[in-house]
């Protein structure tokens, strides 16, 4: 697995739903998909305009071995001031239950323990989320709490320590 960073210009066409304009600006063929999560994109493009290193973290097409876009994932900002990150991944409904949940969660892991600013990843799932439980179950993220989301209600937080070693 593999990510494509969508600069502000892919982003700003996924949004405008042009789906030509934002793959060219991709330099990849994406997907229908991504023109459907434009609510995400918004979001982005707002954190990137307060601050454009996130960037570097957020907004990226996920891109299977095969070379197809199946989903995005990055997180939902650089570090904290605590050095904690939060991953956000999602598989389009058309290549589910195919590994490519857990394929993006190993290769964001691998990027936020490559970094020396994160000291821990966190994850927020609402507890009817089975798929995303089992997601992450042996990644060695541990639940730490609740919290109420606006968008998706009650989420449990889950927080996984910084990995200094290979594996998992």
């Amino acid at each position: 697995m593999r990510f494509v960073k969508l600069s502000p210009t892919a982003l700003k066409a996924l949004v405008a739903g042009d789906l030509d304009a934002a793959s060219e600006a991709a330099g990849i063929r994406l997907t229908p998909y991504l023109v459907d999560e434009r609510w995400l994109w918004e979001v982005r493009l707002a954190d990137i305009d307060a601050d454009p290193g996130a960037a570097e973290w957020i907004a990226r097409a996920a891109v299977a071995d095969d070379g197809q876009v199946v989903g995005h994932g990055g997180f939902h900002g650089p570090p904290d001031a605590e050095g904690v990150v939060e991953v956000a991944y999602s598989v389009d409904p058309a290549h589910r239950r195919r590994g490519h949940a857990k394929a993006m969660l190993a290769a964001l892991l691998d990027r936020a323990d490559a970094d020396p600013r994160v000291t821990a990843v966190r994850a927020s799932i609402r507890p009817d989320n089975t798929g995303s439980r089992a997601t992450i179950a042996g990644f060695g993220f541990f639940k730490i709490g609740e919290q109420w989301d606006p968008e998706d209600g009650l989420e449990d937080v889950y927080l996984r320590s910084k990995r200094t070693t290979r594996g998992r």
